[in-house]
């Protein structure tokens, strides 16, 4: 091989390295931009998770942190002893229990004995038509904690409660409920609308059965169960 045919070869081979170092280089800066973009676009997940309280589901205001579940939330007072009450929107026996019960948990409030706090649950989901009430319910039950009439609006959605087996109460019929005990804002029938804490009832549920709930209504006095009933929760508190 002649002295130029050897120039060219040595040129060739160098070009060729340079163009594979230029292409590895391209492709390093690529991979670094895809992973730089995937971190970004995790720690904006992780942004949002954060603020729906590290829970994946949006909570209303007024939850309680008792063993960091927050499955409940204060329907009344501040008192130091706890009731706690498992209801289903849906549920004759839960009406009931709150015509029976609520003179005396609202004296208990008033003489600020206890903290009353609502687990709201989907139990009965299944017995509306279309299915779904009992967490529709619940769930803008929420929406009037947050504008601090949570108690007030349940006691009004059991007024109105529809019958097992039929349809459940409209968006539009929950809002004008709302609106008779002074939901009158746009907020809480947009929360409504949007069944924004639909994903918060429905670990409120779960908790209720890992906690062996089965039935509605179910009531804890500072842990203990008690059978709900006005007079057995007076006794309970009173125990205290």
């Amino acid at each position: 091989m002649s002295s130029r045919a050897r120039q060219k070869q040595a040129a060739r081979v160098v070009r060729e390295q340079m163009a594979r170092e230029r292409r590895r280089r391209r492709t390093t800066w690529i991979s670094v931009a895809a992973i730089a973009v995937l971190l970004i676009a995790g720690l904006i997940g992780f942004a949002v998770w954060r603020s729906d309280g590290s829970t994946g589901y949006a909570t209303p205001a007024g939850i309680t942190d008792d063993g960091g579940t927050d499955s409940g939330i204060v329907a009344a007072g501040s008192g130091p002893v706890t009731v706690e009450v498992y209801l289903d929107f849906l549920c004759p026996a839960c009406k009931q229990f709150e015509a029976e019960a609520n003179p005396v948990l609202d004296q208990l409030v008033a003489e600020n004995r206890i903290r009353l706090v609502w687990h709201p649950l989907g139990f009965l989901d299944r017995l509306s038509s279309p299915p779904g009430y009992s967490t529709q319910a619940a769930a803008a039950a929420g929406c009037a904690a947050d504008e601090g009439k949570l108690k007030a609006f349940g006691d009004a959605l059991f007024a109105r409660q529809p019958a097992e087996g039929g349809p459940g109460l409209s968006d539009d019929e929950i809002i004008e409920i709302g609106g008779e005990v002074g939901l009158i804002t746009p907020s809480f029938a947009q929360c409504v609308r949007d069944g924004t804490y639909r994903g918060w009832v429905d670990h409120v549920t779960n908790e209720a059965a890992r906690r062996g709930v089965t039935a509605t209504p179910t009531v804890f006095v500072d842990g203990v169960q008690v059978n709900p009933t006005g007079a057995e929760i007076a006794a309970a508190v009173a125990s205290r």
